[in-house]
């Protein structure tokens, strides 16, 4: 009976699957992470000239 168990791979395309998600998650994760400096740069930059450009046209 354990090794008709271990010899079963019946679930094994399953965790694969699972696996390739996760790192997916993780590694996107990790993009959101490192470029969260980078945007709240360019969101800063953009404010600011948008304001400049509002108090120039008034």
């Amino acid at each position: 009976m354990l090794k008709r168990f271990l010899l079963d791979e019946q679930g094994q395309d399953l965790i694969e699957y699972t696996l390739l998600v996760a790192f997916v998650c993780l590694a996107t994760a990790a993009l959101f992470v490192n470029s969260g400096g980078s945007l709240s740069g360019i969101w800063i930059t953009a404010n600011s000239r948008l304001g400049a450009a509002n108090t120039s046209a008034s």
